[in-house]
């Protein structure tokens, strides 16, 4: 048996770019779309109807009602708006199908045989609602064994509306004839017959309704009984965690950029937590005034979806590398990771949360730097010392330690000290350093290294192994270094 579910909100322009705007959902707002001096209302809220404004209104005549709110339309928002929109629907059928019409955006569901997880259609068409308010979106819902019954009671309906199967013409009787959305000469002559509802359409007799408009009237009367037939065709779904904002004019203060930060935050971390998942990373893409572009990453140790943890990374990120200019729009794109629980142990010590950890590494970032804090990992070359910093990451892998002891020991000088060499046939045969002189009595090398002579980082150094006589009583040994681009010496380590 089939069994679908449509999902229709209306006036979407407005509800995408009011949703991540809590402070002006309670005003009334109109959207314009158009070209200056054209522009006309596509979409408004109930506050904005309250106060007379109405579609297609021009910018002018819109503006003439006290205290109504003009937005410009957001083709960004209302794609980024959907694919949330269609998230959530996702939550309860993979199989979805769209139905969008104009300035709205519907989806309908396959939900056939999903009584046993979500219980009996109104049940389903509840939480269903419920997951969408959740995320900003005001919906409503039809329920029906016929598609096209679903999705005009949808259309035409406010709240949730569970048509009986076998129900699906009586239901449909009081809807407007628009249901079917006929234009030009057959909504000409319904309109001259005095046809208004579908259920003075479904009482005519088919035969002569096609005899007098054409084969298409059979549609049009199978639509006014819910008997319509359709095959179903579901789109493929790829769902990825991304919010959009773009704002009327740039922003330049910092607490009006984390207020709208705050919102995409609890939305995708919402949605990362309605798949038992979350957020690994978030990537913020910033717009800027002029046409530039400004992107940061924040990765914390662990995956999280603590959301005053997030906006703290996310405040202290935006802090330590402001963009250069207002922003225009901002993105937040993020990827999920698998939730992590600490286990403790029963008489274990308590550590600190890997979130303070992240808090206090990124405010040692803002004060000495990127590159001065997190964890030092070798490069790929041939010269000494060489290494990164980069992020901590908590693998969970456990590291084991050789336990054979080590035959002999190199203790480097940090930072090494400079000497002064005396050169013998090019072969050092004495140095000294600032407190001791040092006379050679073995020496091996030179070993000579160099590389990223494409570069401005080349470099080019010899090493020698060196036996010596410190102050004419300990013998030592250590490694000299010479930086052959700018002929200087160095003790680089001792060897114990």
């Amino acid at each position: 048996m089939s069994l679908y579910a449509c999902v229709y909100a209306a006036e979407f322009p407005a509800q995408a770019l009011l949703r991540l705007r809590p402070d002006q959902q309670r005003e009334p707002v109109a959207v314009l779309d158009g070209c200056a001096p054209q522009e006309t209302v596509c979409a408004l809220n109930q506050k904005a109807r309250l106060r007379g404004a109405a579609l297609g209104m021009t910018r002018l005549e819109a503006e003439s009602i006290a205290g109504l709110k003009l937005l410009a339309r957001s083709c960004p928002s209302e794609a980024a708006a959907r694919s949330v929109f269609l998230e959530c629907a996702a939550q309860f059928s993979p199989s979805i199908e769209e139905a969008h019409e104009e300035t709205a955006c519907a989806f309908v569901l396959d939900i056939a045989g999903t009584e046993r997880l979500f219980g009996p259609p109104h049940n389903l068409a509840e939480r269903l609602r419920a997951a969408l308010a959740a995320a900003g979106f005001r919906a409503s819902i039809a329920v029906s064994a016929n598609f096209h019954a679903a999705r005009m009671k949808a259309v035409n309906h406010r709240g949730i509306a569970v048509i009986p199967e076998g129900a699906e013409a009586s239901t449909l009787a009081s809807l407007p004839i628009a249901a079917l959305g006929l234009a030009g000469e057959p909504a000409e002559t319904f309109s001259l017959w005095g046809i208004r509802t579908l259920g003075e359409l479904a009482a005519m007799p088919e035969a002569e309704l096609v005899a007098r408009l054409g084969a298409q009237a059979r549609e049009w009367s199978a639509l006014a009984h819910g008997a319509a037939p359709k095959i179903f065709q579901p789109i493929e779904l790829a769902p990825s965690l991304e919010e959009f904002c773009e704002f009327e004019t740039p922003v330049e203060q910092m607490d009006s950029l984390l207020f709208i930060g705050a919102r995409m935050i609890d939305c995708l971390a919402a949605r990362a937590a309605s798949r038992a998942l979350a957020l690994a990373a978030l990537t913020v893409r910033m717009k800027l005034e002029g046409g530039g572009g400004h992107e940061r990453t924040i990765r914390p140790a662990l995956p999280s979806v603590d959301r005053k943890f997030l906006l703290k990374l996310l405040q202290l990120e935006i802090t330590a590398h402001p963009p250069q200019a207002a922003v225009a729009a901002l993105t937040l794109a993020a990827e999920a990771g698998p939730s992590s629980q600490v286990q403790l142990g029963l008489f274990a010590p308590q550590t600190p949360e890997p979130s303070h950890l992240d808090v206090t590494l990124a405010r040692l970032k803002a004060i000495v730097g990127d590159d001065r804090v997190g964890s030092p990992v070798l490069e790929d070359t041939h010269r000494a010392d060489s290494f990164r910093m980069a992020s901590f990451i908590v693998d969970g892998r456990a590291t084991t330690l050789e336990t054979n002891p080590p035959r002999i020991a190199l203790r480097r000088v940090r930072p090494p000290s400079p000497v002064s060499v005396t050169l013998r046939a090019m072969k050092p045969v004495s140095f000294r350093d600032r407190d001791n002189r040092y006379e050679v009595t073995a020496i091996y090398g030179p070993w000579r290294t160099g590389g990223c002579w494409w570069s401005a980082g080349v470099w080019d150094a010899e090493e020698w192994d060196v036996l010596a006589v410190e102050n004419n009583s300990a013998l030592v040994a250590c490694l000299l270094t010479c930086d052959r681009a700018r002929n200087f010496w160095c003790l680089e380590a001792f060897y114990d």
